[in-house]
């Protein structure tokens, strides 16, 4: 079986991580891949199954629907299945396409962009969701979204996230991590994120006494008008206090994520949600919001969970376990460790496309 995928988005952060970690995995089987994307970025994929069509037209562009190279089109319809990441799928494709979507967010939380914005992605969504044969998301809470939103026409099969291989080998070669006065949040500033809760939690903490100190893995640029509110807080915090990282290389983040005390994700909204089992993977205790996709993902493991968007209860917990003087560093029992793995999402996806 000869199979296109858009790796186009490779290097964005859930759905690059999703495809990274698939990829090894398609490659091992006996199928010829043909990847299109930048070829610097997938240089390291190309072998004996696998040809690289170098492409840096971006997704969801005018380019791309109006002005992608035929020649490049002519390739992908030479193969027998296209398969894409993302709800994205190119104009002038005529094989059996499958797709993952993540999540639909943007129906469920409409006040995220504006009325012609919502459109937009809707009419993606639904041409996605009517061209693909099947469609693979990463919940059942996704699962059901997508159903509530587009239907029960096409079948839509759960194909979890899963933790990437650093972490674990970043686990094996780090032992007796001494750790820090350091709450980590690792995400954008976009309202599902929760991170305007967190703020008023960790505010509140502070003037209590906590000593800990907030890193924020992300960037403090690019804020839009409807974030100042969230500037002011941070300015008003002060630098001791709270930190951004701006972007960092993946041995920094790992060192930020295993020697922090406490990772946090406030989030209102999610796909997956990876963030909480990398910190555990390396021995971090994690805070969630209880919504019903942490609920479902983390069910077995050992988090604990706050009322999402409570910044009271937020503060509480938060206080409560980096006060206990018992604490311990998490070490997730082998089963937990594995339970999410792209070996088997990849094992999925081809099973039901080939």
């Amino acid at each position: 079986m000869n199979i296109t995928i858009d790796c186009r988005m490779i290097n964005q952060s859930g759905i690059g991580v999703y495809l990274r970690g698939c990829l090894p995995f398609f490659l091992k089987s006996a199928d010829n891949f043909l990847l299109i994307g930048n070829k610097n970025d997938l240089k390291s994929y190309e072998s004996k199954n696998a040809k690289i069509i170098d492409c840096n037209i971006k997704p969801f562009t005018i380019t791309e629907t109006l002005f992608f190279p035929a020649v490049i089109l002519k390739q992908i319809n030479k193969t027998d299945i296209f398969y894409s990441p993302f709800f994205n799928i190119l104009y002038g494709v005529k094989i059996p396409v499958f797709i993952t979507i993540h999540d639909i967010i943007f129906p469920d939380m409409p006040e995220l962009s504006s009325k012609t914005g919502l459109i937009a992605r809707m009419f993606f969504y639904r041409r996605a969701f009517k061209i693909s044969k099947k469609i693979f998301t990463v919940s059942c809470f996704s699962k059901s979204r997508i159903e509530c939103h587009l239907g029960k026409s096409k079948p839509v099969i759960v194909t979890h996230s899963a933790i990437q291989k650093m972490y674990l080998d970043y686990r094996e070669s780090k032992k007796n991590i001494q750790k820090k006065d350091t709450i980590i949040f690792i995400g954008n500033i976009k309202k599902h994120k929760g991170l305007n809760c967190l703020l008023d939690a960790f505010i509140s903490a502070k003037k209590d006494g906590l000593p800990h100190k907030l890193i924020i893995i992300g960037s403090k640029e690019n804020f839009r008008t409807s974030d100042k509110e969230i500037v002011k807080k941070i300015l008003a915090i002060g630098e001791d206090s709270i930190s951004f990282t701006g972007f960092i290389d993946n041995e920094t983040l790992l060192e930020h994520l295993s020697n922090a005390s406490l990772l946090v994700q406030p989030s209102l909204y999610e796909g997956f949600c990876l963030p909480p089992l990398e910190a555990m993977v390396l021995g971090t205790v994690a805070l969630i919001s209880d919504i019903p996709v942490l609920k479902e993902i983390y069910e077995e493991y050992p988090v604990t969970f706050f009322k999402a968007g409570d910044s009271s209860d937020l503060k509480e917990k938060m206080v409560k376990l980096l006060t206990n003087k018992n604490m311990e560093t998490v070490s997730l029992p082998q089963h937990l460790v594995t339970k999410y793995s792209f070996e088997k999402t990849a094992s999925i996806i081809l099973k039901n496309i080939l």
